[in-house]
């Protein structure tokens, strides 16, 4: 009792020692950051040009949309948060034009640019401003694209975007918040928490992941794989669609997954078990549990033993924390690297970090005191800064929209992703171009490189250049990634044509790779039961998965509702099977099915 006693009045001398302190200049707050040999961090803009700044994006012109949330932590129906323009036009890192887009918007959390307009999440909406003509104004009011997003958890809720390698919107979701979400006056799905996505133009939504705290940032490495950050549970996750993850309340969502994907990371940022005493930045591996951004650094200009490596603001350690995947099995183990950025300044509060166009690094800072989710913010803050690698050299003004559909298909070879990732999505907004897709087709079959192969698939896709003949003679490639993700892009629709079912078939039976067997399992989730059974069959064979991080529990998340739909067949399948899990897990799935069924009869008499 003494101990605890202690150790809660070190904590909170700590915080009234930081609440002390005043806030400093944005200058001196840059003098005050330390980054490895090599590189400098300048200020690109703060307060009084910046306040608040909870989310940011690039457009195709390289410049910064900025997302200036003053509304927080009081939810409101009406508010005046704002999109904001920042413009460096003589390429000195700082920007020199401001220029306000649109400011009645309420509890802004995330946006992106993309199709003509400006995608917005301010709960309980999905918005889209539309500026088809790109002169900076919109061309009308919010279009609400979804509803029901809850604000329940003041911090823990929706935030976002970013576009993936598959032409769709993802984004976050706080556990504590919940809603039932769709387009107004259409059908609704409920979420309480994890990763879902948007599609532009088929306007689908759709929960990707379940589970987890409250998970601020989203990114994708080279070969199209997901990682978000991470609050309270542990701080890193590899995005798996159908999966769930671990969360910190009970939810309807995973009632019966009986168990959850662990995090992919094999350490802690903090010492000690308890992240409620990690809230000081003491400690041995980056300060604290509390995370929110996430970077995997694909750019250009930065040394190559940063590339594919994920970064993610420490919001208690006043850094920037390194985490280092690697392949294991079907997924990625990641282990701690060395911090890239630590500040001396305790009103640091790291929020999003991304990559530009040459390759630097830019990082949002809330600026404030106190937890993660301080309850009164310093609303006349902000800052956002610019970490570059020494020879970084400018980069001319440009317009990716105003390229030749040529040059984006050229754009699909650079080395830095994000040349790559706006000319996808330029070509996904132009559509079917029979040039582009002959282009696109000789990438895909005749590079070297498996990374340049998967932008050639990625591009073809979101072109509707990727017919079912063509990704079915893929699924025999040789190469796993290009494989898995065949799987994923012939399941979209959720309905696969039956020889394309066929060759999952045989694909669970003898791929000789884990991660295609994860797609598999994945791709099984999001089709009708009575299409499972064999595909099912097949995985739950492979003994050689039992040790697997995902796959026993994949296998069970799609073989879950086939014990409900024919009880003694799913536990046959289960017990021939070699995964000792599904036995168990399919069992007790039968118990409460019983259970259920009895309390129903005793009700009804």
């Amino acid at each position: 009792m003494l101990r605890f006693v202690i150790s809660i009045s070190l904590l909170t001398a700590a915080f009234c020692a930081i609440a002390q302190e005043p806030p400093r200049s944005p200058a001196d707050t840059v003098k005050s950051l330390k980054v490895p040999p090599g590189f400098s961090v300048t200020l690109f803009a703060g307060e009084p040009d910046l306040v608040q700044p909870i989310g940011f994006c690039f457009d195709d012109r390289g410049r910064l949309w900025v997302a200036e949330n003053e509304s927080y932590p009081n939810w409101k129906p009406d508010g005046h948060d704002r999109i904001v323009i920042y413009e460096d036009t003589d390429g000195d890192a700082h920007f020199d034009k401001r220029t306000l887009f649109y400011d009645k918007l309420n509890y802004l959390t995330g946006l992106e640019v993309g199709f003509g307009g400006v995608w917005v999440v301010s709960a309980p909406n999905l918005l889209f401003i539309p500026d088809k003509d790109g002169d900076d104004k919109p061309d009308g009011p919010p279009q609400i694209l979804l509803e029901g997003f809850g604000h329940q958890g003041v911090h823990n809720l929706v935030n976002g975007c970013t576009w993936g390698p598959d032409g769709w919107l993802y984004g976050g979701h706080g556990g504590s918040s919940s809603g039932m979400i769709g387009a107004p006056g259409g059908d609704k799905v409920f979420f309480d928490g994890g990763v879902w996505r948007y599609h532009p133009t088929k306007r689908i939504f759709e929960p990707i992941m379940e589970g987890t705290t409250n998970p601020w940032g989203l990114d994708f490495d080279d070969y199209g794989q997901g990682f978000i950050p991470n609050s309270v549970t542990p701080h890193l996750y590899q995005v798996i669609q159908g999966s769930h993850v671990e969360r910190r309340r009970e939810s309807p969502s995973n009632r019966y997954a009986y168990g959850v994907i662990d995090t992919i990371a094999d350490h802690k940022h903090y010492a000690g078990g308890d992240w409620t005493k990690s809230r000081t930045g003491a400690a041995e591996l980056g300060g604290g549990h509390a995370h929110s951004g996430l970077m995997v650094y694909l750019g250009d200009s930065w040394p190559d033993k940063y590339r594919n490596t994920i970064f993610m603001n420490n919001i208690h350690g006043d850094r920037i924390n390194n985490d280092l995947p690697e392949r294991k099995g079907s997924g990625y183990v990641a282990h701690h690297g060395a911090d890239v950025l630590t500040s001396a300044d305790p009103w640091y509060m790291g929020l999003h970090i991304k990559s530009g166009p040459d390759g630097a690094v830019y990082v949002s800072d809330w600026y404030d005191t106190g937890e993660c989710h301080t309850k009164k913010p310093h609303t006349e803050n902000g800052r956002i800064y610019k970490i570059t690698y020494d020879g970084t050299s400018k980069t001319p003004p440009f317009d990716v929209a105003k390229m030749t559909s040529a040059q984006l298909v050229n754009l699909q070879l650079h080395k830095n992703d994000w040349w790559v990732r706006h000319a996808r999505r330029t070509l996904q907004e132009r559509g079917p171009d029979a040039a582009v897709h002959a282009a696109l087709l000789a990438m895909l079959s005749d590079h070297p490189d498996i990374t340049r192969r998967l932008r050639a698939l990625w591009a073809l896709h979101v072109t509707d250049g990727a017919t079912t003949d063509l990704l079915f003679s893929l699924l025999k490639d040789p190469n796993e990634y290009v494989r898995a993700w065949v799987i994923q892009l012939l399941t979209e629709d959720r309905q696969p044509p039956a020889n394309v079912l066929t060759e999952f078939d045989r694909l669970a039976a003898s791929d000789p790779s884990p991660m295609v067997r994860l797609y598999l399992a994945s791709a099984m989730t999001r089709l009708p039961p009575a299409q499972r059974w064999n595909v099912i069959e097949k995985l739950v064979a492979h003994a050689e998965d039992v040790t697997d991080q995902n796959l026993p529990l994949m296998d069970w998340y799609a073989l879950e509702p086939l014990v409900v739909a024919d009880g003694k067949r799913a536990l046959a399948l289960a017990m021939a099977g070699k995964i000792p899990k599904l036995r168990e897990f399919t069992s007790r799935r039968l118990l409460e099915i019983g259970r259920t069924t009895k309390e129903s009869t005793v009700q009804k008499n």
